[in-house]
Formats: structure tokens, C-alpha cells, sequence
């Protein structure tokens, strides 16, 4: 599903405009982008809970040239699914 087809799909199920999901969806990616930069952690009962992993830096290969290269530290979003949302896709 791309960005178009959920905004269409938010606007439907919620009975808004489409302009007016975009505006939802825009600010919840801002939001949960502020607050995981903050170090932080959101969960959404049911749904899930988004959070940062701090990973450390490494060795690496090229694929194309097969030469060892080094992976900055970095931190990375994760994502782990809630009940409702696992029960829901089994």
C-alpha cells in the first residue's frame, strides 16, 4: 500500500476529506519523528510501539568490489507489533 492509497483509505474510513487525512497522517509522522529523536519511545496500545536501537558501528563488505568497509554508529528505528495488530494479519 503506498502513502496515497492509506491517506485515501483513512479519509474513507473516517468519513474526513482526503485533504484532511493528509494533514492527520503528516502530523503523526512528525510527531512520533520528534519525540523518537528526544531518545524516546511511543506505543500505541494494540497497535504497537515505535523506539530507538542504537547501533554500533562495524566492518562491512562492498558487494560490488567485495573490499572491507566501515559502518558509522547509528541509530535506528524499531518497530515492534502489538497483540491486536499481530492477531489481526495471523
Amino acid at each position: 500500500m503506498t502513502k496515497a492509497e492509506l491517506i485515501a483509505a483513512m479519509a474513507e474510513g473516517a468519513g474526513v476529506t482526503k485533504a484532511d487525512a493528509v494533514r492527520v497522517l503528516d502530523s503523526f509522522i512528525k510527531t512520533v519523528g520528534q519525540v523518537l529523536k528526544k531518545k524516546g519511545k511511543v506505543g500505541l496500545v494494540g497497535f504497537g510501539t515505535f523506539s530507538v536501537a542504537k547501533r554500533k558501528a562495524r566492518s562491512g563488505r562492498n558487494p560490488q568490489t567485495g573490499a572491507t568497509i566501515q559502518i558509522k554508529a547509528r541509530n535506528a528505528v524499531k518497530f515492534k507489533a502489538g497483540k491486536e495488530l499481530t492477531g489481526k494479519v495471523q
